[in-house]
């Protein structure tokens, strides 16, 4: 019977990447790929309650994947992270960032910079579980229905 692993461990294999120390990692690299996950597992539960067309899916999607919502998501679940997170959250806020979102304040947008570094830190850490468990969470705080 074949092993389970995880989709990181499966690209860590594939493609031959080497273990990092995480810690050498700038905030900005993990909101980088934390933004990427955050939109993968948002796209992926979109697409899972039904199949319609790109254009509804995608407009569903951005209702989750925006600088206001995530900003207003990482506020309602502050209480409930370790102090661990609470410090890569405060990183990824706290980034000197070039760039800034459309439709959000410069808070908000730091805001959700710093829920997408601790979600790439989760992801690359293979705490998969916990940063599920915490979106989950967040929705919920925030009265949203995916």
């Amino acid at each position: 019977m074949e092993e389970s692993i995880t989709i990181l461990e499966a690209i860590k294999r594939d493609f031959a990447c080497g273990e990092i120390d995480i810690r050498t990692y700038s905030p900005l690299a993990l909101a980088y790929i934390g933004d990427a996950v955050f939109d993968l597992v948002i796209r992926t539960v979109v697409v899972e309650r039904g199949n319609t067309s790109a254009n509804k899916l995608h407009n569903k999607t951005v209702t989750y994947v925006n600088a206001r919502v995530q900003a207003r998501m990482i506020e309602a679940l502050m209480d409930e992270l370790t102090g661990e997170e609470q410090t890569v959250y405060k990183r990824g806020r706290n980034a000197k960032s070039y760039t800034t979102a459309k439709n959000a304040t410069v808070i908000e947008y730091r805001k959700a910079t710093g829920f997408e570094a601790l979600c790439g830190y989760l992801y690359l850490t293979g705490k998969q579980e916990r940063m599920l468990l915490l979106i989950r969470r967040a929705v919920e705080l925030v009265g949203m229905t995916l």
